[in-house]
């Protein structure tokens, strides 16, 4: 991962090739180089292991494997290419459809955060944790603006400034930096995964806005709309919007 993640960034701010990539997914030099390191050091390692990569051809094989390797070389390619520093590599080892194993280096800013199921979650090393009690500071709480105005009903609220990589914003409930981060509809496995099992191990909840689990290496690796808290507030979040629906 730290090999990756200072590859991503001896190509930083130079002028690498970039295209996009089906309706407007940004792509670049720099995300199938990463891509091309991560692959070749985990797949050689473990040659019986499935893979699932945004940057790789999508292999059916895969779901025939207990053990998926998922990534996302560049997660946050749109503020890669524009020079921010808010973009990660992200690596999830999946296991029966759950994550086992995660790590998400951000280069810019030095923060590599590792979980290992039922071991915790560090960051540099350091065991963090997400943030408790159930009260929402929305200027904690990032996410698409329609869907946390839905939690603050008729308060004028001043929303966390986004995160380009949705990997980093979920990783920030883990280390208490955010309250809460909610994905918005149309995230894949990739995006998710990792930060997903950081976030868990850091006594945090990540699920669909259901309440319903997230389940991984499946045929369709899109994923609706999701939140991220600590358990007492996931708890409470998720009873709102359960309430919201019904009234």
């Amino acid at each position: 991962m730290r090999e990756a993640g200072q590859l991503a960034l001896s190509m930083f701010g130079t002028d690498v090739r970039q295209w996009i990539k089906g309706a407007s997914s940004p792509v670049s030099d720099a995300d199938i180089a990463t891509n091309e390191l991560v692959e070749r050091r985990l797949r050689g390692a473990t040659p019986d292991y499935g893979w699932l990569s945004e940057e790789s051809a999508d292999e059916p094989a895969r779901l025939g494997k207990r053990r998926v390797w998922i990534v996302d070389p560049i997660d946050g390619t749109r503020s890669y290419l524009a020079g921010r520093n808010d973009w990660c590599v992200s690596v999830a080892l999946v296991e029966d459809a759950a994550p086992v194993l995660a790590a998400v280096f951000a280069p810019v800013s030095d923060e590599f955060f590792f979980a290992a199921r039922g071991q915790g979650t560090t960051l540099n090393g350091v065991t963090v944790h997400a943030a408790t009690g159930t009260a929402l500071d929305f200027a904690r709480v990032a996410g698409p603006k329609p869907l946390v105005e839905r939690l603050a009903a008729s308060k004028e609220i001043t929303l966390h400034p986004r995160i380009g990589s949705l990997a980093l914003r979920l990783c920030r409930v883990a280390h208490g930096a955010l309250d809460a981060a909610f994905a918005g509809g149309q995230s894949r496995d990739w995006d998710l995964a990792a930060a997903h099992l950081i976030v868990q191990e850091a006594d945090g909840n990540m699920t669909a806005l259901s309440g319903d689990p997230i389940l991984y290496n499946s045929p369709d690796v899109t994923h609706g709309i999701l939140v991220a808290a600590g358990r007492d507030r996931h708890a409470d979040i998720v009873t709102q919007f359960r309430a919201d629906q019904h009234s």
